[in-house]
């Protein structure tokens, strides 16, 4: 910092905040010329390039977490990831009034267009390549879930959850139209529910995750906003989530989120070109492609709608509720012939 000046560049910052944000700045060995406000994170420009100043409400195991990889990553020929600084004091993070501040490299680039394939593809080798580069790593040194072994578990507790909803719906006296109309689409849903559960039950899920040793790391939330692409070049951003799973789990969750966008619509051949862009890098055999199939028709969406509306009890409007629900039933007859082509195909292999 310099001159003890309150820099505060951005409209979006309050007074108060910008305060704080220079406070913690000081305990970095840097002389920040800008603070800009991007998303959920402060982008600090200095004289020799960007840096990302992050705030969290527990922050300590996830700062020390992400330099751990991202060192380690280097060592393995990964480094598409941003570095992270250490405070004056050789620590990772600030605390300042129960939460965490730190600081990493900026990456200054754009997010990538996942409507064009040719980018997702890349995507998809970028992830086949952080992957691969942890492929050595002792995940069980992080401070970080386990999930292996637990997908069943978590799966059945979901079905049960959409008959909950059922029952709710059922004991209301006067229910609304998006009562009606998710009621009226439940049993869809609850079958799709049943039928990722069965592929999951009949694969070679536990030997897989058996052979995993429960050690393979998961980035578990990788998506437009945290693959940048600079120049040629794309990086991964944000290990906050970072997580012992299988990595199957990453490209499932990337594959299912961008088949519900227009330029996808469900069709399986796009989620084909994925599939074999990740495997020039990190080969799938028919066993992890049978449970990845798991993880993408589960209808996570809809579990997750009536969760908002009847667990959280979200303070949505009826209009809105309505909107992502009629989303989520327009994708029905091709989430259907999705599965169709996807089972067709693993009977070729």
């Amino acid at each position: 910092m310099k001159d003890g000046r309150l820099l505060k560049n951005d409209t979006e910052l309050s007074e108060k905040e910008a305060r704080i944000i220079n406070k913690i700045l000081k305990n970095f060995d840097i002389s920040a010329l800008n603070i800009e406000k991007v998303r959920s994170v402060y982008k600090i420009k200095t004289a020799s390039g960007n840096l990302c100043l992050k705030r969290l409400k527990h922050g300590k195991n996830k700062a020390e977490n992400g330099n751990e990889l991202v060192n380690l990553l280097e060592r393995n020929g990964f480094n598409q990831v941003p570095k992270y600084y250490k405070t004056k004091e050789n620590n990772l993070f600030i605390k300042y009034k129960g939460l965490y501040f730190y600081l990493t490299e900026w990456i200054d680039g754009k997010e990538c267009n996942l409507d064009e394939i040719k980018e997702v593809e890349a995507c998809a080798r970028l992830l086949a390549n952080f992957h691969k580069a942890t492929s050595n790593v002792e995940a069980n040194k992080f401070n970080i879930r386990n999930n292996i072994k637990s997908w069943p578990e978590v799966y059945k507790k979901k079905v049960y959850d959409i008959k909950n909803y059922e029952k709710i719906i059922a004991n209301k006296k006067i229910p609304t139209s998006f009562d009606i109309y998710f009621k009226e689409n439940i049993n869809f849903f609850l079958n799709r529910a049943m039928l990722s559960l069965k592929i999951l039950n009949t694969s070679e899920y536990y030997k897989i995750t058996s052979n995993s040793k429960g050690n393979t790391l998961c980035h578990d939330s990788f998506y437009y906003q945290n693959v940048i692409k600079k120049d040629d070049e794309y990086y991964i951003i944000d290990l906050d989530s970072i997580v012992i799973d299988l990595q199957i789990k990453d490209l499932g969750k990337f594959i299912r989120r961008l088949m519900s966008k227009k330029s996808y619509k469900w069709d399986f051949s796009k989620a084909l070109k994925i599939i074999e862009a990740y495997s020039t890098i990190k080969k799938l055999d028919k066993p992890q492609l049978e449970v990845m199939l798991a993880i993408i028709i589960f209808p996570h969406t809809f579990w997750k709608l009536g969760r908002k509306r009847y667990i959280k009890c979200k303070h949505w409007s009826e209009q809105k509720f309505n909107h992502k629900l009629k989303k989520i039933i327009a994708n029905m007859e091709l989430e259907e012939k999705f599965t169709e082509d996807f089972l067709a195909y693993l009977d070729k292999i």
